[in-house]
C-alpha cells in the first residue's frame, strides 16, 4: 500500500460543532469538511466510531462494540428529515456548553429521542426504508449479537456478562433464544440505532468524497473484556471453559516503571490462524466500510505480545508470547485486498515489527513531542522523517503542542527554535505544523487544537486518567478562512 504525499487532520467526532451538545454527524460534521476541502487537506483521521460508556470515562478505546457506531452521534435534525422526529420534539433542549461535551446531559436529551424516533418507525411499518432497513440487519452479522448483548447489559445488575449466570455467560442456545423472544422490541430498538448511524455515516462519507477527503479510522488492537465482541466470539480469546478470561494485556517492567495491567483479554491467537482469522478479517471488512484508511494501535502486539495471567495484578507476571504476524496481513490481502494500515510503532525498538511493516509497506508514525531538541539526528525531529512514515504535531494521548511547549525546560526550547531556524514571528504551533509539512513523511498530520493554537485544556486524553477526558469541543466560528488559507497555502509550499 502506497500513500501519495499529502496532510491531514485529526479530529475526534464528538469535538466538532453542533447544537445538540455534542460533535455528531449532521451539519458541523460537514462545514468542517468544507474547511478541509477549501484548506487542501487531504485526510482526516478519527478516533473509533464505537459506543461509549461513562464507566470507561467515555472513551472511544474501552467500547462494548468494534463493529457498531455510537448512538450519540446520530443527527436528529437527520431524524426530523426523516419524519420519525418533529422539530418540537427537540425543544426544550439543555443548555449545553459549546467547549465541551457534558455526556450525562447528552445522554439524557438523545437517548428519549432515538426511542421516539423508533417508535414512530416501527408504527409505520418502515414505510419506504423497510427494505434498506431489513438489508442492513442481514448484512450485517455482528449486529444480533450486539443488540442482545445491549439488551442484556441494560437489564442486569452485573458490573460485565463476565458475571451473569452460566447459561447466559456462556451463550446456551436455549438460554439465547429465550432472551432474544423477551427483549425482541429492545433488539430491534438497537437495530434501529445502528441501521441509523450507519445511514448518516455513508451519507457524510459521501460529503467527504465531493471534498476530495479521506478518512483514516482507528483500530485499537485490543477490545474491552465488557463488550459484545467478547462475549458473542469467546472462541477468538483466550478464555477458560466458563469464558472467562485466562490472560490479559498489558506491557512488561521497564527501567524507570512498573509496566502496565491494562486489563483486556488478550486473542487466540492459534485458534484464529484455524479459522483463517474469521473474526478479524470480519473486523477489518467493516471499518473498511467506514474508512479509507487505517491506524493500527500497539502494533507490536501484532509481532508479540505481553500476556498477563487474569488473577495476576502485577504486570511483571507476565510474559511474552507471539503473536500473528505476517500470517495474518497474508490473509487480509487475500480476502480484501492491500489493505492501506499505518502502524503505531511508537517507544518499542523491535526489529520483527520493522521487517512486518516494510514486507507489507505500512507506513509508521513520528511525533515530534518525543524528540531530544538538543541531540544530533533524533528520529523524532522532522527534518530526519523517513518517507515511509506518518508525522504528527500531536495524538490523542499527547499534551497539544502549545501546552508540551510551554512544559519544555528552556534548553530544549532553545534547541527547537534552532533545529526550526524559528525566528519569533510565527507562534510555536505554526513552527511545528511548518516542520511537520516539510518533513519528508508521506503523510503529514495536526490535530484541530494544534491548528487553533490551543493549551492543555484542548487535549483530547490524558492517559491513565478517567475523568475531564474525551470532552474538548471546537466552536463553529473557530474554524475560519484564515486558518484553512494558511493550511493551504502549506500544502502548496510543501508539495502535499
Amino acid at each position: 500500500m502506497r500513500l501519495d504525499r499529502s496532510g491531514g487532520v485529526f479530529c475526534h467526532v464528538t469535538s466538532l460543532p453542533g447544537r445538540h451538545g455534542i460533535g455528531d454527524l449532521g451539519d458541523g460534521a460537514r462545514e468542517f469538511l468544507s474547511f478541509l476541502g477549501d484548506a487542501d487537506v487531504g485526510h482526516w483521521q478519527i478516533c473509533p466510531l464505537g459506543p461509549t460508556i461513562g464507566a470507561a470515562g467515555e472513551s472511544p478505546y474501552q467500547s462494548p462494540s468494534a463493529f457498531a457506531g455510537n448512538p450519540l452521534l446520530i443527527d436528529l435534525d437527520g431524524l426530523v428529515d426523516d419524519g420519525w422526529l418533529d422539530e418540537s420534539d427537540l425543544t426544550p433542549a439543555p443548555d449545553f456548553p459549546s467547549d465541551r461535551v457534558d455526556y450525562e446531559a447528552v445522554r439524557g436529551y438523545k437517548e428519549p429521542l432515538l426511542r421516539t424516533a423508533f417508535e414512530r418507525f416501527d408504527e409505520a411499518g418502515a414505510g419506504d426504508a423497510a427494505p434498506d432497513f431489513d438489508a442492513f440487519c442481514e448484512r450485517e452479522s455482528w449486529l444480533d449479537d450486539y443488540a442482545l448483548f445491549r439488551a442484556l447489559s441494560a437489564e442486569r445488575d452485573e458490573a460485565t456478562w463476565v458475571d451473569w449466570p452460566d447459561p447466559l455467560r456462556t451463550r446456551e442456545p436455549d438460554a439465547l433464544a429465550d432472551a432474544r423472544e423477551r427483549h425482541a422490541g429492545e433488539i430491534r430498538f438497537r437495530e434501529f440505532v445502528q441501521w441509523v448511524f450507519d445511514r448518516q455515516w455513508r451519507e457524510l462519507r459521501s460529503v467527504a468524497d465531493d471534498e476530495g477527503v479521506s478518512i483514516v479510522g482507528d483500530v485499537p488492537i485490543y477490545v474491552a473484556l465488557d463488550s459484545a465482541d467478547v462475549w458473542a466470539n469467546p472462541e477468538a480469546f483466550r478464555l477458560d471453559e466458563g469464558n472467562r478470561p485466562t490472560a490479559v494485556a498489558g506491557v512488561p517492567p521497564n527501567p524507570g516503571d512498573d509496566g502496565q495491567r491494562w486489563g483486556n483479554p488478550v486473542y487466540d491467537w492459534d485458534r484464529l490462524a484455524e479459522r483463517d482469522y474469521d473474526w478479524w478479517i470480519d473486523r477489518f471488512r467493516r471499518l473498511f466500510d467506514l474508512a479509507d484508511v487505517a491506524r493500527l494501535d500497539h502494533f507490536l502486539g501484532f509481532v508479540k505480545y505481553w500476556a498477563i495471567p487474569a488473577d495476576a495484578d502485577d504486570p511483571a507476571a507476565g510474559e511474552w508470547c507471539d503473536g500473528p504476524g505476517r500470517a495474518l496481513f497474508e490473509t487480509v490481502e487475500r480476502e480484501l485486498g492491500q489493505a492501506p494500515f499505518i502502524a503505531e510503532d511508537l517507544g518499542f525498538e523491535e526489529p520483527a515489527m520493522n521487517e512486518l511493516m516494510a514486507e507489507f509497506g505500512f507506513p509508521g508514525m513520528r511525533v515530534p513531542q518525543y524528540a531530544d531538541w538538543c541531540a544530533e539526528g533524533d528520529q523524532y525531529q522532522p527534518m530526519h522523517y523517513p518517507e515511509g512514515v506518518v508525522g504528527y504535531t500531536a495524538t490523542h494521548d499527547t499534551n497539544t503542542w502549545v501546552g508540551y511547549f510551554e512544559s519544555l525546560p528552556e534548553r530544549q526550547r532553545d534547541c527547537f527554535r534552532f533545529n526550526v531556524g524559528a525566528d519569533g514571528d510565527r507562534a510555536p504551533e505554526w513552527e511545528i505544523i511548518d516542520e511537520v509539512w516539510a518533513s519528508g513523511a508521506v503523510l503529514a498530520m495536526t490535530t484541530l487544537p494544534d491548528l487553533l493554537g490551543r493549551g492543555s485544556e484542548a487535549r483530547f486524553n490524558e492517559p491513565g486518567t478517567l475523568d475531564g477526558n474525551w470532552e474538548w469541543r471546537v466552536r463553529r466560528e473557530a474554524l475560519d478562512d484564515d486558518i484553512a488559507d494558511r493550511l493551504f497555502e502549506l500544502a502548496g509550499r510543501h508539495v502535499r
